[in-house]
């Protein structure tokens, strides 16, 4: 899909597009603010040396809980769940900037083509929502595909399967994520992530569910091949375009099921690398970041990222990785994001979570390094230990 290229006018010293608007608005002190924390990001994805490592927040579920605000509340919309979020920033007290800057519930649906549980319809108030498994494709579903194109076929699944019994208020939105952006802007906090895409693998399997989708691995494997390439041309246009219009420095790119610990490197090799590498590909021509979001272990493959564009990408991981070893084959390629577990945040003492983050900056730091929680905070981790998980950046 063609796109326009990257304006060299909004591009920082790295090479990567730069949240220039935002900063209009800003007073003196809070732009310089701004600007220390960015400039600390955009050093650290260069493979460069900041001041100190940068920490990254990142969650949502987390937000209702610690600001006492119900789950189905949170959700209702748009506005809600950013000024939530924003709240709980200033309870942790500092950071360098947050991941996406408000939730919608339903965008899983998209990632996932799934459907999505909601606290307050079909679960209780403070429930977290659930993405639910099931067999939304069918089988013959992928001659659909290659006869409508994937443009019209996924519009037509998602009016039809997923959120044809969505309450009609709960419906797309009219984003304004430029707003979003600048509202988090004025506060002296970069908002990193313009956007979701993900592989051609996760789309598949979400809206096939796990068993049936790597059966059709095994069983036809050149047609799972040639829907792949048929809908690979249509995913990161969208997002990549809108994250270059809003001012956003980054788009985040997903995987989860297509880790390797889940397929063999032969099926590896043919059903994911090759799309994933061309998203990312796709997204740093654009002048963004690619904030590669893994969850699960991708240790056995790490080397194979050393593919991609140098110095331009983030590696988030979960836990599961083994960070100390992607450090070891790529720390003079790519930056390494992350991975203070769940359990630690939830279950751990301050003092242990300092301890862990600590090591975690001297063994991966001060360079092409960046702190963050492994995936996203957990709803129920204890405010206690995400501060101490933040003032580790400043005490080591």
């Amino acid at each position: 899909m063609s796109r326009p290229p990257a304006d060299p006018t909004h591009k920082c010293e790295g090479g990567f597009r730069i949240t220039c608007a935002c900063q209009e608005k800003m007073d003196p002190a809070t732009r310089v603010l701004f600007n220390q924390r960015f400039n600390r990001i955009k050093q650290a994805v260069a493979l460069e040396t900041p001041d100190r490592v940068p920490v990254v927040l990142e969650y949502a579920g987390f937000a209702p809980l610690i600001t006492g605000t119900s789950v189905h509340e949170f959700l209702a919309t748009p506005e809600k769940s950013l000024e939530t979020m924003q709240k709980a920033f200033q309870m942790i007290g500092a950071g360098d900037a947050i991941n996406y800057g408000s939730f919608w519930v339903y965008g899983l649906c998209y990632d996932y083509l799934s459907k999505v549980h909601v606290p307050g319809i079909e679960l209780a108030d403070n429930d977290l929502w659930q993405v639910v498994e099931s067999e939304l494709m069918k089988k013959d579903d992928y001659d659909q595909i290659l006869e409508m194109g994937w443009p019209d076929f996924a519009a037509a699944f998602m009016e039809e399967r997923i959120l044809n019994d969505v309450p009609a208020r709960m419906l797309p939105p009219q984003w304004k994520s430029k707003e979003v952006r600048q509202q988090w802007a004025d506060q002296g906090i970069p908002v990193l992530s313009g956007g979701d895409v993900t592989t051609p693998f996760e789309v598949l399997c979400g809206s096939r569910s796990l068993v049936h989708f790597f059966t059709d691995l095994v069983e036809i494997p050149d047609k799972i091949e040639t829907v792949m390439d048929a809908i690979l041309p249509h995913l990161s246009g969208p997002t990549i375009d809108s994250a270059v219009r809003q001012g956003y420095p980054g788009v985040w790119i997903g995987g989860w099921r297509s880790a390797p610990m889940m397929i063999s490197p032969a099926m590896w090799n043919r059903f994911v690398w090759p799309y994933l590498k061309q998203l990312v590909e796709e997204v740093v021509a654009a002048g963004l970041i690619a904030i590669l979001h893994l969850d699960s272990n991708w240790t056995r493959e790490l080397s194979r990222f050393r593919e991609l564009p140098q110095g331009k990408c983030i590696m988030a991981l979960d836990g599961e990785t083994d960070i100390f070893k992607a450090k070891q084959l790529l720390g003079d390629h790519i930056c390494i994001m992350g991975d203070v577990p769940a359990s630690l945040l939830c279950f751990s003492s301050a003092a242990e979570v300092s301890r862990y983050c600590q090591n975690l900056i001297k063994e991966l730091g001060p360079g092409g390094y960046i702190l963050q929680s492994g995936c996203d905070i957990p709803a129920n981790a204890r405010l206690e230990n995400v501060q101490a998980m933040v003032a580790a950046v400043t005490n080591t």
